[in-house]
């Protein structure tokens, strides 16, 4: 029963080590394309003193 009990195990242990997995990393054939289309929108809001906006409607040249 022993030797029965001994060829099993040792038919166990031969198949799992037969069967371990393999991992492979390998690098792609093709270049990696990366598509960025980004739109970056902004607004700037000025507020300024009464008296520094009539200085600017009035003297228009300014800017």
């Amino acid at each position: 029963m022993k030797k029965l009990a001994g060829g099993f195990t040792a038919i166990v242990i031969l198949t799992l080590t037969g069967c371990t997995p393999r991992i492979e990393v390998a690098a792609s054939k093709e270049p990696i394309t990366i598509n960025m289309n980004v739109k970056i929108e902004h607004e700037i809001h000025i507020k300024v003193d009464k008296d520094v906006e009539s200085l600017l409607k009035s003297r228009s040249d300014l800017f």
